[in-house]
């Protein structure tokens, strides 16, 4: 009987360090390599008319596309992308091509598992294969079931920071032929001045040139600029798309420290990989909890919608320039620091006192990061609903300038000299107030 996999490619966008499409190469005659742009990213979802895919993500997804297919090619393959709904186009696929085997990397998405298990319901009689290889540790690796998932990072790091972290594996040599024909990819929108391009060489490249600088030794001290491209590690719009794994990250940290010695900062970069590790199995643990108000303890928030105080946050547009200087360079560019992300999160959910969901959902259309464990994650984080034992973050924005733009260099640079104007315009019931 003749063997067809489907390789239904998602936030793992390379051909290195890819068991799962190693399994593939040696388990099928055929196989099919797949992309779903699913066309519900281009509509506006349930929060303040934001769409899931911004143009900032959706130029650096088909960059990273267009440099996986590159690839694929070189191993006798080739990327089939399809924009559709992914259960409108897989069992068309299914149907079509007579797949007998469907392999994916392991998704922490919720409604991405959601339609992971529809098919598995509807076509009992294929082999499905689901494989981690987004995160450090596979399940049975990290030495508990995800239902003993620790509330707290602090308790999942010291369950896990003494675990072996299994090395990168290395390039695929052939993969089997495809029955499909290809598409062409689109050609990607102008990157206007930034400095993220994907795909899988970009990601090794800046991998390289990081680890070949003397920056790892600094990243502590360094890690909270608000804007230096050198300050931190840069790796999370590869990480979010797949271009590279975080044990790749990981075996080349390894290597730095085996060469130039650990200090506090190289230790620092793998608490780092590990806050990302929680909030990729916290998504898994979460489920539709990760995206509710009150998080999974259902707790009580004094917060609500003011449509003019979420739209002026959007535009960079609130009484507060360190905050209007962080969404303009977030919207301008799809990047801004963790430090600015905090800022701005603490920001829309104390002084704006706006639902934390919707600027959640705003990042989601505007980070090339974008990804959902540690996005919606850390804005519970800021909100007091996740993973904080304090009960959330609240930033005093004087401190916070004083402290991270002293010259005021930063909101110089992004800020567009408006003049500031009142937070409000209307009251509650939606009628103008009158000013002296």
């Amino acid at each position: 009987m003749r063997r067809v996999g489907l390789y239904w490619f998602g936030d793992d966008l390379r051909v290195s360090d890819q068991p799962g499409l190693a399994r593939a190469a040696a388990e099928v005659d055929q196989l099919i390599c797949l992309y779903v742009v699913d066309s519900a990213w281009f509509r506006p979802g349930s929060l303040a008319l934001t769409r899931p895919l911004g143009i900032h993500r959706e130029r650096f997804l088909l960059e990273a596309l267009r440099a996986l297919d590159t690839s694929l090619r070189s191993l006798g393959q080739h990327l089939n992308v399809i924009w559709a709904r992914p259960l409108d186009i897989v069992p068309a696929l299914i149907s079509r091509y007579s797949i007998t085997h469907l392999y994916r990397s392991d998704h922490p998405g919720y409604y991405e598992r959601r339609d992971w298990q529809w098919l598995r319901d509807h076509y009992p009689q294929l082999s499905f294969v689901d494989i981690q290889n987004q995160t450090l540790f596979n399940a049975e690796q990290l030495g508990f079931h995800l239902t003993e998932l620790p509330t707290t990072f602090s308790q999942f790091r010291r369950r896990v920071e003494q675990r072996p972290i299994p090395e990168a594996r290395g390039f695929l040599s052939a993969l089997p032929p495809s029955p499909a024909e290809g598409r062409k990819i689109p050609v990607p929108p102008e990157r206007n001045g930034c400095r993220f391009r994907g795909g899988e060489d970009a990601a090794r490249m800046h991998r390289i040139r990081y680890f070949d600088s003397d920056a790892p030794a600094h990243y502590k001290h360094t890690r909270n600029a608000l804007d230096d491209w050198a300050s931190s590690t840069k790796f999370s719009p590869w990480l979010a798309r797949g271009c590279q794994s975080p044990r790749q990250v990981n075996t080349a940290l390894v290597n730095y420290e085996r060469h130039y010695g650990a200090n506090e900062s190289t230790e620092w970069i793998r608490f780092e990989l590990l806050w990302r590790e929680y909030f990729q199995w916290m998504a898994r643990a979460y489920g539709a909890d990760l995206y509710r108000f009150g998080g999974r303890p259902r707790r009580s928030l004094n917060t609500s919608f003011y449509p003019e105080r979420f739209r002026k946050w959007c535009e960079g547009a609130t009484p507060y320039p360190l905050v209007n200087a962080a969404m303009n360079q977030l919207n301008r560019t799809g990047y801004l620091s963790n430090r600015a992300r905090q800022i701005v999160a603490s920001a829309l959910v104390n002084e704006l006192q706006v639902d934390w969901r919707y600027g959640a959902a705003w990042f989601e259309q505007q980070l090339i990061d974008y990804e959902v464990g540690s996005n919606w994650g850390n804005w519970q984080y800021i909100a007091g609903v996740g993973a904080d034992p304090r009960g959330g973050r609240h930033f005093n924005l004087e401190k916070q300038a004083a402290q991270f733009d002293p010259d005021g260099n930063y909101v110089r640079r992004w800020g567009d000299n408006r003049e500031l104007t009142p937070l409000d315009s209307v009251d509650a019931a939606d009628w103008p107030i009158a000013r002296s």
